[in-house]
């Protein structure tokens, strides 16, 4: 389905980077009404202290705040598995709906098993106000919008496209760091350059913002590229490179990697739309640590 985002309209776009975890954050404004959209919020995790604090989340907040903004929409591209989610935080003082892709209940199935979950965890998505479909339409304020499926990394990736800015998730990299690992539970390698293409589809002067940047080779950590910078210089997909060569590569590279150090608690909190568990009859709150589930 074609996306309906209008190409000439630029959104303003403010940037968060947490240094912790490498993400990159955004507050996305319609450059015509006081509307935003916050794009994969950061909740900060000491894990070895098991310590829950808020300062990400908070600058998201004050921003919004000073500037007087109305958040629409609380965008998560896909379910993380390296930090956790701040959406409901920042939701209950600024409002907005939480939107994943429909393909969250294939991860829900997948790591309410992982975790244990029990028939009480609802495996339907209905943690959040918006499941999109590929293609889906939507609005921040007058600026349409729309959802494309781009799996491979996870089942429910999503690149969101509003006005001639994309916020592609984990599908790609800065063009000198190439693109992410599909080696996840329901990730592969074909279908993430399926998708990549698809995101290089977009007409070339699209504005590309990129959720994790870890400055390969010592540069500035950067997030802000172009769908022609991709096409061009990308070291995993550019050129044209074949999908056979791509997937020998991802596959070759995958192997070697590490699991993220916040991949548990960030995919049992991410997968109830960022709701820590719940709290016991002392007030605590606790976290699973499936042995060698991963």
């Amino acid at each position: 389905m074609p996306c309906k985002a209008d190409p000439s309209v630029k959104p303003e776009v403010r940037a968060f980077p947490d240094p912790a975890t490498s993400t990159i954050s955004y507050v996305v404004r319609d450059p015509a009404s006081d509307a935003c959209a916050i794009i994969d919020s950061v909740m900060d995790i000491d894990y070895a202290a098991g310590r829950i604090s808020h300062d990400s989340a908070d600058a998201i907040i004050a921003y919004v705040r000073e500037r007087g903004l109305h958040v629409e929409w609380l965008i998560e591209t896909h379910v993380h598995a390296d930090h956790l989610s701040a959406a409901p935080y920042i939701q209950a003082p600024l409002g907005g709906r939480i939107g994943i892709g429909r393909n969250i209940t294939v991860v829900q199935e997948t790591f309410g098993k992982l975790f244990n979950e029990g028939t009480e965890f609802q495996r339907d998505g209905s943690q959040f106000d918006r499941l999109f479909d590929d293609g889906d339409s939507y609005r921040i304020g007058g600026m349409a919008c729309c959802a494309l499926h781009t799996p491979g990394h996870t089942p429910a990736c999503m690149t969101h496209v509003m006005g001639n800015a994309a916020f592609v998730g984990d599908t790609l990299f800065m063009p000198d760091g190439g693109s992410a690992r599909a080696d996840f539970p329901g990730g592969d390698a074909g279908t993430l350059y399926d998708s990549i293409q698809k995101v290089l589809a977009l007409p070339r002067e699209t504005r590309l913002f990129m959720c994790h940047d870890y400055g390969p080779n010592g540069r500035d950590i950067a997030w802000e590229t172009t769908v022609g910078e991709q096409q061009d210089h990308n070291i995993h997909v550019g050129q044209g490179r074949a999908r056979a060569e791509f997937i020998a590569m991802r596959e070759a590279r995958d192997a070697t990697l590490k699991m993220p150090t916040l991949i548990l608690p960030s995919l049992q909190v991410n997968m109830k739309a960022g709701e820590l568990p719940p709290e016991d009859e002392t007030g605590r709150r606790f976290l699973k640590v499936p042995l060698g589930a991963l």
